[in-house]
């Protein structure tokens, strides 16, 4: 068995924070370091920054109202990193990152196939933010965030987003590009002010307060796993000019995209 799978099917970390331990040469098998595509068995000895893991026998999903300025990251050396502003006794790891300017709705767990299947941008799992911005928020902004925006090479897959304030809206996007909300902003001439995460699926942040954290189990845990059952809808896309299925990830702008303008 491959070693990120290894480790995910362990509850030690999700397959992709495995690869990102494996290149940072933080992990050791038997000894030596760890290598991508690395096998691993039962039988092997295996640690991350010197501390040997053993598996994790209490599975955990829990939810955690981020703070700004809290870093999604499981390298403890970094200052105000998540796993150390939680101390959880269980070693656990994020589902889906949060931006350490941006606060809301964090899940971490030691369930690997929980985390990734969360994170998986073909299953179209929805994420909910409340948006303040630096200016007053139109119509036509509005129409084009849902619409879809160029950015990192791509464009944004079309999406429900709805005003709530002078300078706010909601948005529900189902993939997590890179500071996407952000990025969308800026490319319409908007600055984000304050970005607040609500809900990820049938979780939502509720009446919690800023750094509390909870359990998420019984009936809600219960309708998540569920849902992560259930088959991903099929979108259909543009690539190239031509539609696409389940494209996963990102939507990259055909023919139709050469007139989209800013303005209006």
């Amino acid at each position: 068995m491959r070693l990120n799978k290894y480790l995910s099917d362990r509850g030690i970390c999700s397959r992709r924070e495995a690869d990102r331990l494996i290149e940072a040469g933080r992990v050791e098998v038997n000894g030596e370091k760890a290598v991508p595509g690395m096998q691993a068995d039962p039988t092997c000895v295996i640690r991350i920054d010197g501390k040997k893991i053993e598996p994790t026998e209490k599975k955990v999903l829990l939810a955690f109202y981020k703070p700004k300025g809290v870093e999604c990251t499981t390298d403890t050396r970094v200052k105000n990193n998540v796993i150390s502003y939680i101390n959880y006794p269980v070693r656990v790891y994020y589902a889906g990152r949060l931006d350490k300017d941006s606060q809301g709705l964090l899940l971490l767990t030691n369930r690997g196939d929980l985390a990734n299947e969360m994170m998986k941008a073909g299953n179209f799992h929805e994420k909910e933010y409340e948006v303040t911005v630096d200016k007053p928020v139109t119509e036509g902004f509005i129409r084009k965030m849902s619409q879809g925006v160029p950015i990192l090479g791509t464009i944004t897959r079309e999406c429900r987003v709805w005003k709530t304030g002078e300078k706010s809206f909601s948005i529900v996007l189902t993939q997590g590009l890179n500071r996407q909300i952000r990025r969308m902003c800026e490319y319409l001439g908007y600055q984000v002010v304050n970005l607040k995460r609500v809900r990820i699926m049938n979780i939502t942040l509720g009446d919690m307060t800023v750094g509390a954290l909870r359990e998420i189990q019984g009936q809600e845990l219960e309708l998540l796993e569920k849902k992560l059952k259930e088959k991903p809808p099929v979108r259909e896309v543009f690539r190239g000019g031509k539609p696409v299925k389940n494209p996963g990830k990102y939507r990259t702008p055909g023919k139709k995209t050469k007139s989209w303008r800013k303005d209006s």
